[in-house]
């Protein structure tokens, strides 16, 4: 496993030109960002599936995987050519998808599962979006392009009209998760509020200062897609029997923790070498909020609503518009 940060490689293999197609059928470059969330791509590298996968199409496939923080660094690799497979919430590789509309053609391979993220506050006067003024400061990966932001845009357009929907753009703060819970715990510092995700959020609100103001199931009406995995057209044709093996591991990854939990949640613990006690990484295994599965869930909330607030310029008539092919074998919205 080779962990590194791929922003000096994103801008080196821009100026020299490198494109995906450097490399020849049998190699992926994947890059995922930290926490229980990307816990499908744990268990395809801790149980190597894409190389089983790829041996039985007669191919030894070299997997390389790196891991990045944010949205906007993901997506600038990937255009760079620096990597194949990036992760990320579905509002960025939607963005990705309309920008590169009739050129790149970037689009979704599978899910990463569906969970809830919990708008959290230290500040007890904060129990509404309403309540939230100036003086608040909202933590969030990608500050206005990210998927909290982008989540907090569409249920702000819903309360406060569309016009209205970056209000809280200039009270977000770029700011990881684990520096963003440290900050929201130990309060004192500028950031009350944060976006949260699993399991940052529930490390948070094991503290009596910590509250939950909303989830984004209530703003999407239900259980969705936190995070998916997406890649140009061009890889996707060029590497028929790589894309293939790897998608068939992203099956059999989710069909494991699905059946092995426990056995998934200490996966995590080893693969990503987290200090978390293994009961409460369970428990979030184990939480029925939460389903680790390819089928994207409620991803067109997103297509939609960011096409009518005018995020994105292309509207998409459904989610097939910007998943590849394979993924129709699942069901999906």
């Amino acid at each position: 496993m080779r962990f590194a940060s791929l922003i000096a490689t994103t801008v080196i293999a821009a100026a020299a030109g490198f494109s995906a197609s450097a490399h020849a059928e049998g190699q992926i470059r994947i890059a995922q960002q930290f926490g229980i969330g990307y816990l499908i791509l744990d268990v395809v590298q801790d149980q190597k599936l894409i190389e089983k996968y790829g041996k039985q199409q007669g191919v030894d496939i070299k997997v390389e995987w790196n891991s990045i923080s944010g949205a906007t660094a993901m997506n600038e690799a990937l255009l760079a050519g620096a990597l194949d497979v990036v992760s990320a919430g579905v509002p960025p590789m939607l963005t990705l998808w309309d920008r590169t509309h009739g050129r790149q053609n970037v689009k979704a391979i599978a899910s990463l599962g569906s969970m809830p993220n919990y708008l959290l506050s230290n500040n007890p006067k904060v129990k509404t979006l309403q309540d939230l003024s100036d003086k608040d400061r909202i933590a969030v990966p990608a500050a206005g392009v990210g998927y909290q932001s982008r989540t907090l845009q569409i249920e702000t357009a819903r309360v406060f009209g569309k016009a209205d929907y970056k209000r809280f753009d200039n009270i977000s703060v770029s700011l990881s998760h684990p520096d963003a819970t440290v900050a929201l715990i130990s309060g004192g510092s500028e950031i009350s509020t944060h976006f949260s995700s699993p399991p940052f959020q529930y490390q948070a609100l094991e503290n009596k200062n910590v509250h939950k103001i909303l989830s984004s199931y209530d703003i999407l009406g239900g259980p969705a897609t936190f995070n998916v995995l997406y890649t140009t057209q061009k890889f996707h044709d060029d590497n028929r029997k790589t894309y293939k093996a790897f998608y068939n591991a992203l099956v059999e990854a989710a069909q494991f923790i699905r059946a092995n939990k426990a056995k998934a949640a200490d996966t995590f613990i080893r693969v990503q070498k987290s200090k978390l006690a293994p009961e409460f990484v369970r428990k979030i295994v184990e939480d029925p909020e939460i389903d680790f599965t390819v089928s994207p869930q409620r991803s067109y909330v997103y297509a939609d609503k960011l096409h009518d607030i005018g995020v994105l310029k292309n509207r998409a008539a459904s989610w097939k518009d910007y998943f590849f092919e394979e993924a129709y074998a699942q069901p999906g919205s």
